[in-house]
């Protein structure tokens, strides 16, 4: 059973790391919307390319409510904190229970 509970382990350090890295992409896509880029620039266009069909549904349901400040990153950013403290220290005590470690 404690190969099960490190693979648990495993899967849940694998999506945190992923979650890191997707929290930081959407962090430098956000600054780099304040300075006007080149839309044709090829990291501009893979930061849209992977960050916009997140931020979109969640534009979509905010809106513009605080004027022209748009907080979907920030919204995203939360949702993706949220997840790494309960749902990946839940798989993690899964893991543990498991006999993983």
């Amino acid at each position: 059973m404690f190969v099960f509970g490190d693979l648990i382990i495993s899967i849940a350090k694998i999506i945190d790391m992923l979650l890191d890295i997707y929290k930081w992409i959407i962090i430098i896509s956000a600054l780099i919307s304040w300075v006007n880029p080149d839309p044709y620039n090829p990291i501009v266009r893979f930061l849209h390319t992977v960050t916009d069909p997140v931020l979109r549904p969640v534009r979509r349901f905010i809106g513009y409510r605080l004027g022209p400040l748009d907080i979907s990153p920030l919204v995203v950013i939360v949702a993706i904190i949220f997840v790494q403290s309960f749902l990946i220290k839940t798989l993690i005590k899964i893991g543990f229970r498991f006999g993983g470690g």
